[in-house]
């Protein structure tokens, strides 16, 4: 069985396209639609589902036209309607370098464990706050609250099996509260 570490959220199904059981997907990014898989994860009776693709055609970059196997009627595609799709993380992982946007992909590291150059605990990222031209990480530790800025200039290294984030922050950046 799949752990939810080793995947990412890519897009969701819509609704129901025709009548032979075709659903409509959005995906979070252009990159994401271009990812050659023959299935995808589906969030099901709590555990991850793989669906096996049986025909795929874009109707534009963030959006396609998917008939899975064994979806042979609007009312079983109809059921799987807004539920979110996944591959594994080496998927998107492998996504050419040009290919890999950060700046809309900060959500995928809520739940990591910032760790800072002298090995030092920062706290977790319990969120992404992208509603100022900064796109900033909301991180707790201790029941304290700060906010980092989310670039790629303060990553040192990512290591998603482990959901670490590696960061080399600018001195006097942390709070002292926050200092081991």
């Amino acid at each position: 069985m799949i752990e939810e570490k080793n995947l990412i959220e890519i897009g969701k199904l819509l609704k129901p396209h025709g009548v032979k059981g075709e659903v409509t997907v959005l995906f979070n990014k252009p990159e994401f639609a271009d990812i050659d898989t023959k299935f995808y994860f589906l969030f099901l009776d709590g555990m991850y589902v793989p669906f096996f693709i049986e025909e795929f055609m874009f109707n534009s970059d963030v959006t396609a036209r998917i008939k899975f196997q064994n979806f042979n009627s609007i009312e079983q595609a109809s059921t799987f309607a807004n539920t979110a799709i996944f591959v594994p993380s080496e998927f998107v992982e492998a996504l050419e370098p040009a290919e890999k946007v950060f700046d809309s992909e900060w959500d995928q590291f809520i739940g990591f464990t910032i760790i800072d150059e002298s090995s030092s605990t920062i706290g977790v990222i319990s969120g992404v706050d992208s509603a100022t031209m900064n796109v900033l990480f909301i991180v707790v530790k201790d029941d304290e609250e700060i906010l980092i800025p989310a670039t790629e200039d303060f990553i040192v290294k990512i290591d998603s099996n482990e959901k670490c984030l590696y960061m080399k922050l600018p001195e006097g950046l942390l709070d002292t509260s926050f200092e081991e």
